[in-house]
């Protein structure tokens, strides 16, 4: 907005600038999500072997 009321060269540098770091958010929390994602894919399975392997080592127990 500053560029379109000062039309100047700082003016529409600031503007680019803005833009540009609206976009590299908006890819940041992308990727943050994705990450986030694949993070609770990982949990998800390591807590299945984890309920395997208490039964397993339950099981030993009791022989």
């Amino acid at each position: 907005m500053a560029a379109s009321v000062l039309n100047s060269p700082r003016a529409i540098e600031m503007s680019i600038f803005i833009v540009r770091a609206f976009v590299r958010l908006r890819e940041i929390l992308h990727f943050h999500k994705e990450l986030a994602g694949k993070i609770s894919e990982l949990e998800n399975k390591v807590g299945d072997h984890d309920a395997s392997i208490n039964t397993i080592i339950f099981a030993e127990r009791k022989m």
